[in-house]
């Protein structure tokens, strides 16, 4: 496949540019991206495709083009007769809301993106790890499900065919969610290349072909995204470690893999792959999910090492080095040997390239961009949303960032609330918290009144015989007033929003010990700890109101 950039001329509307796109890809193979505003196509084309069979193709639908290499033209846009112009660099979740919002508000917006169309969720996170998880759970509970008379049996893991399963959902979705938008929607215009501020008005994109575009648009959306982040272990870097994108878009089982890291994405793949059938071991520099109450990363961690996930928490190699076909870290006081290395340390924001200092763009100390809670950077008419932040690094807050994001820059006043922000680990059990833990209330002068409740006291528990976990709630002392949860359960992210919308509209545990719930489902746990403030759960009758 060869990229070409055309300049097209006799285009009068953005059907124009429409009509020339599919005229263009009734060529096979072809993909073509055309903006009416630069007057500009960007074609992707098997090489068996001349350049001359293209130029055919544009005048045929009657319009001219020449070859961007073959002109001394620098492209410049066009006057947008008092429209407002917002560029968006990026096209993940963030930008796409953004997108689309301002759209919606009748202003013209250019996408620029370098990579991948839909960003981290779609392509190489959320979705690709989600259908690896459960794929993983179902293979596992055919052989240790509790219940007795149901056989126990487990074939191996045909990881080839379950890879394949899985590209073609992220590319339905990525075309569904993503590239379909951008073909319906006039308003938005795509273009590839990697930006860089000159100033703080100015964009200098860089296209695959080498020609440089340059843009002044009204506003400007950084939606850029984060990458993993690789800690300086001596040796690391010149070894053949697997990010997470590699662990999910292999089609091997190693038999020995070794996680760096005790963080949601380290231990959703760290159990994905024991239960695909590898010995995993898990170095955490902390405890794991050391963020969270303590109590929630020890009950997960009893969880996997009941699994036969080795974890050492405390623990980072001082080396690592690889031998061409086996990794090896040297701990402090043995030596670990493995087939892979996965190493799932964080995430940094993708903002070295954009030279923000040129733009003015105040960033913290690791790179994320600073903006207030309307989105607003340290430079007018500049907005950043998502993972290039310092936000939470949750696709839907980068989503309800850009929407909002969209508002302020078409005229409107919207604010993003991070006040209550539920989250999931998606292992099993699963791990979901909302607000705050009682050191955390501590910290901001609160005096909490806690309780939890195992499993073993919720119904719905008994009858799945998986009593792993607890739910704990976190009451204002002085009020009862909810203000945090949280829960390790089998499914418990569709538990945590309860507590969630309890928290956003001030309830009381009082209230929530009240509430009617219905009977066997895991969600009653919430009700049942609520009772626990003012009662002895353990002598309730099973549905006791």
């Amino acid at each position: 496949m060869t990229t070409h950039e055309l300049k097209i001329t006799g285009m009068t509307c953005e059907g124009c540019a429409m009509k020339l796109r599919t005229g263009l890809e009734q060529l096979a193979g072809v993909h073509a991206r055309v903006s009416y505003e630069w007057e500009r196509a960007t074609v992707e084309a098997p090489d068996a495709i001349s350049r001359r069979r293209l130029l055919e193709q544009v005048r045929a639908d009657g319009y001219d083009a020449a070859f961007v290499d073959d002109t001394d033209a620098t492209p410049v846009r066009r006057s947008s007769s008092g429209q407002t112009h917002i560029a968006i660099i990026g096209s993940g979740g963030g930008a796409f809301a953004a997108a689309i919002r301002a759209a919606e508000e009748g202003t013209r917006v250019t996408m620029i993106e370098s990579g991948t169309i839909g960003g981290t969720c779609v392509n190489v996170g959320c979705l690709p790890s989600k259908i690896t998880l459960r794929a993983a759970e179902l293979h596992h509970r055919r052989a240790h499900h509790p219940f007795e008379g149901v056989p126990r049996d487990a074939g191996p893991v045909d990881r080839s065919a379950l890879l394949a399963q899985l590209r073609c959902r992220v590319e339905e979705l990525r075309q569904s969610k993503y590239e379909g938008i951008l073909a319906d929607e006039p308003a938005i215009a795509f273009l590839a290349g990697w930006a860089r501020f000159e100033d703080a008005r100015t964009l200098a994109v860089d296209a695959p072909s080498g020609a440089v575009q340059r843009l002044q648009p009204d506003r400007i959306l950084v939606a850029t995204g984060a990458s993993p982040a690789v800690p300086p272990i001596d040796g690391l870097a010149n070894t053949p470690y697997w990010s997470s994108t590699e662990a999910l878009f292999t089609d091997e089982v190693p038999e020995h893999l070794v996680v760096l890291g005790g963080s949601f994405v380290a231990l959703e793949i760290a159990q994905a792959y024991r239960r695909l059938g590898s010995e995993v071991t898990v170095l955490a520099r902390s405890t794991l999910l050391s963020r969270d109450d303590p109590e929630v990363g020890a009950a997960l961690q009893s969880a996997l090492v009941a699994e036969g996930v080795r974890v050492l928490t405390h623990t980072s190699p001082r080396e690592v080095a690889h031998d061409t076909e086996r990794f090896i870290l040297t701990l402090d006081d043995e030596a670990l040997t493995a087939d892979r290395l996965l190493v799932a340390t964080g995430r940094a924001p993708n903002t070295r390239a954009l030279n923000l200092d040129a733009a003015g763009v105040e960033t913290d100390s690791g790179g994320a961009i600073v903006v207030d809670s309307h989105l607003r950077t340290s430079v007018p008419d500049i907005y950043a949303v998502g993972d290039c932040t310092a936000m939470p690094q949750l696709v839907y807050v980068a989503a309800a960032a850009g929407t909002r994001a969209a508002i302020n820059m078409t005229g409107g006043d919207a604010e993003l609330d991070l006040s209550v922000v539920p989250a999931v680990v998606f292992t099993d059990p699963q791990v979901a918290t909302v607000g705050l833990t009682e050191s955390q209330a501590e910290g901001q002068g609160i005096t909490p009144d806690a309780r939890r409740i195992d499993l073993d006291h919720v119904p719905r528990a008994l009858a799945n015989f998986d009593t792993r976990g607890f739910i704990k709630l976190v009451a204002e002392a002085h009020t009862g007033r909810l203000i945090g949860a949280q829960v390790v359960a089998h499914n418990a992210g569709e538990i945590i929003q309860t507590a969630a919308l309890a928290i956003r509209n001030r309830m009381t545990v009082e209230d929530l010990a009240n509430e009617l719930f219905p009977y066997l489902t895991l969600a009653e746990g919430i009700k049942l700890c609520a009772q626990t403030f003012s009662k002895d759960v353990a002598r309730l009758s099973c549905c006791a109101g």
